[in-house]
């Protein structure tokens, strides 16, 4: 998954300043954990969002509610500067960005996985045997949970994605019938 632009930079940034500080796998770990909580927090992704929002009172706040989770003052400081900047909106994007840069500079693949319940250990291990077979070497997996799904799995990795969920395969049927009729 390449990355441009703006997230770019700012992964480059704080990618190399974590490595000079030794820090890279917390940062990397507190970063995921920060994602995590903006998709699991639909009212603080909206907040964040909303161009309305002033972002010399949020990003304070949001500093002292990251030092109250116990996030390191490296991914602290990011999130500042990142609302220095007036781009809030933006910072999912640029979370995802530095994910992407440090599997990149790891020689990892990012598979992004969307399942109707959390995955296994088991069935961890297998998806990234089946990917590693494909050709994609060493997978990090990015995982997210859509019960609507039903079953199965979709899988993106990069602009590719392999979708064998139960309710795409009802979709289709269900798109097919119709015609036929």
């Amino acid at each position: 998954m390449g990355i441009s632009g703006l997230a770019a930079r700012y992964a480059a940034a704080l990618y190399a300043l974590a490595a000079e500080r030794g820090a890279l796998d917390e940062t990397t770990a507190q970063m995921d954990a920060l994602g995590r909580t903006l998709k699991q927090s639909p009212a603080l992704s909206a907040l964040i969002a909303n161009p309305l929002t002033d972002t010399t009172k949020v990003g304070p706040a949001l500093d002292e509610a990251l030092a109250a989770q116990g996030v390191g003052v490296l991914v602290r400081h990011f999130v500042g500067v990142v609302a220095a900047n007036r781009r809030l909106r933006d910072l999912a994007m640029l979370i995802e960005g530095f994910a992407a840069y440090v599997a990149a500079k790891r020689g990892e693949v990012v598979a992004s996985v969307t399942s109707a319940h959390v995955l296994s250990d088991t069935q961890r291990h297998q998806l990234r045997a089946r990917l590693a077979e494909s050709g994609y070497g060493t997978v990090r997996l990015v995982e997210n949970v859509d019960a609507a799904l039903l079953g199965g799995l979709k899988l993106q990795i990069g602009d590719k994605l392999y979708d064998t969920t139960l309710k795409s395969r009802l979709n289709r049927l269900n798109y097919s019938l119709k015609g036929a009729a």
